[in-house]
């Protein structure tokens, strides 16, 4: 549900924004404007991580999910009531930027405690498989945000549209809202939380003087570098995958909405092979499915766009299910058990946020300007092409560095972050 927000935006960026908030431009530079304000949200993703992840280390996982999905709720639903530019001139853009600042504050709080609230409930020989449903919620948050934008633009004019028409996206978010509070108020706090409070290993009252983040940083920095090159590809491929064919099929004269079918298409498929992809780390271990992911970005970089130069529908289809599906979902599957396993119980949260958020606002928020702007330089796709391969093979060498951390296939220890809670796991999972 959160995503549903966070993407929805990326699509409208990619679509309506540079011709609402930014019409003074070139429309090439009006798309670069568009995506420097979607490029925003990630900046102040880390911010939110080490805000949401000090208090959900502190305070718990739950308390702040619900925390965050209302201010996420609240950010959307206020963007789709915003004046354009040509109502209020240039505080139409600042008022956009300020309430995508709101947004990349809520969602860098709210990945790591979700994949927490599945991942330690899960069973250790069972958890790639159950945290990798916390990342279909992106998946159908995509599908979701997609399919309603494009709705909304069949059933309007195309003037229609740009008046009054993609305001409504972002104003049903808030139902979306409503139903996820019924969901998060119900949730318990998770064992490995409350046995990092309460059990044997419970941090003493001056240990808990330090903010996790500071500890983190102490005791795991090789973990967060890990994390942070581990997702260098995934989240870089994706927001070129998902947000940046939309402008380059505008570019090359394919309609919007043949890319918008493929991308829904495939996202929902990789919905669902996530947990496969998790579940296949559990039998062979995180590292050779994560690098293999990755691998398959590197390789399938230079056909994905020679696919979209053909303007075939049915090659852009498959350009963009091979890249999502395979490439994307064996990486992003893996990635909740994985990072995971990376940190200890009483800094996970903090862990996780740190690294993860770091590399969206180093790499997902700023690949779309990136690639657009190699696009405006060179005029063809190859160098954007070779962005993707450089990508990939910083996430390649970040994974190959990691120890293997699937407790299962780790003799005589449970990984970095020890189940210390892994009886009571157990009795709540059955």
């Amino acid at each position: 549900m959160e995503w549903y927000d966070f993407f929805l935006y990326g699509t409208a960026a990619a679509l309506v924004f540079n011709t609402l908030f930014f019409p003074t431009f070139d429309p090439l530079v009006g798309t670069i404007a568009a995506f420097g304000t979607n490029a925003v949200g990630f900046l102040a993703r880390p911010l939110g991580g080490v805000v949401f992840g000090h208090f959900g280390d502190r305070l718990g996982r739950k308390s702040m999910l619900v925390i965050t999905l209302v201010i996420m709720g609240v950010a959307t639903f206020l963007i789709g009531l915003l004046p354009t530019y040509a109502t209020v001139g240039v505080w139409a853009p600042v008022l956009l930027i300020g309430l995508r600042i709101v947004q990349g504050i809520a969602v860098g709080g709210e990945w790591g405690g979700g994949v927490l609230i599945v991942s330690e409930h899960a069973p250790s020989h069972r958890r790639g498989f159950y945290s990798a449903w916390s990342q279909s919620g992106i998946g159908l948050g995509f599908v979701l945000s997609a399919s309603v934008f494009a709705l909304a633009q069949a059933v309007t004019s195309e003037e229609s549209f740009l008046a009054w028409g993609w305001r409504i996206p972002f104003m049903v978010g808030i139902l979306l809202t409503a139903a996820g509070l019924v969901i998060r108020l119900r949730i318990m706090e998770t064992p490995a939380f409350r046995q990092a409070e309460t059990g044997a290993d419970a941090e003493p009252e001056k240990a808990k003087s330090a903010p996790p983040i500071l500890d983190v940083l102490r005791t795991h920095p090789r973990s967060v570098l890990i994390a942070f090159g581990a997702r260098v590809a995934e989240t870089g491929a994706s927001y070129l995958f998902l947000t940046f064919s939309l402008s380059y099929a505008a570019k090359i004269g394919v309609g919007n909405g043949v890319v918008l079918a493929a991308v829904v298409v495939g996202m929902l498929v990789e919905s669902f092979a996530m947990p496969m992809f998790g579940a296949l780390s559990d039998r062979i271990g995180r590292r050779p499915v994560y690098i293999g992911g990755a691998v398959a970005v590197i390789v399938w970089a230079y056909p994905f766009f020679a696919l979209f130069d053909s303007r075939d529908p049915v090659l852009i289809f498959v350009a963009i299910f091979v890249a999502v599906v395979v490439g994307h979902g064996a990486m992003i599957g893996t990635q909740p058990a994985f990072f995971t396993e990376l940190f200890a119980s009483r800094v996970a949260y903090s862990g996780l946020a740190l690294g993860h958020e770091l590399a969206s606002m180093i790499v997902g928020g700023f690949s779309p300007i990136v690639a657009t702007a190699l696009l405006a330089w060179s005029g063809a796709s190859w160098p954007i092409a070779l962005f993707l391969i450089g990508m990939g093979l910083i996430t390649v060498i970040a994974v190959a560095a990691a120890p293997e951390t699937n407790p299962s296939l780790v003799k005589g220890r449970e990984g970095p972050a020890a189940r210390e809670a892994e009886e009571e796991v157990e009795r709540q999972a059955v």
